[in-house]
């Protein structure tokens, strides 16, 4: 499963999204916003963070105007590491090499066509593990000492 938010900035691509999840018989949960009236963007990343982090979606997936700031919030959450991706090949890298479990989209900087791939990559990719995973583990280690 997977869950979704945005902010008003988002709005119209996470609309966009959804359809694409559908179509693709991929069950997921929208957390909001549910317009694109003006909301604060770290209630909503923090919303998505949280199933993850509690094991209530595999993956999530934040919509803001740049998908660094939704990213940065997603981030204060152990065990959750979320990237803004801007094309498939940072997608596919954010998985296989670094385990990412949430995807960060920039509405302001790619096309409603470019976001469904990169859902699509992100999604479908695999973890390598690996030598990755030692790395993955690392972070693992430093989060656990910062983050009381």
């Amino acid at each position: 499963m997977v869950v979704i938010g945005s902010d008003h900035g988002g709005y119209k691509l996470k609309e966009e999204v959804k359809k694409y999840l559908e179509e693709a018989g991929i069950e997921y949960e929208d957390v909001g916003s549910y317009s694109e009236e003006s909301v604060n963007y770290p209630d909503f990343a923090a919303k998505v963070a949280k199933k993850v982090q509690d094991k209530k979606a595999e993956k999530g997936i934040l919509i803001c105007r740049s998908g660094i700031g939704m990213s940065m919030v997603a981030n204060k959450f152990k065990g959750v590491r979320a990237t803004p991706c801007y094309n498939e090949t940072t997608a596919k890298f954010s998985r296989m090499h670094n385990n990412a479990n949430i995807l960060g989209l920039g509405a302001d900087y790619i096309s409603v066509n470019e976001a469904i791939c990169i859902v699509r990559m992100f999604l479908a990719t695999p973890f390598e593990g690996g030598r990755h995973a030692e790395r993955v583990n690392l972070i693992s280690e430093i989060e656990n000492k910062n983050m009381k």
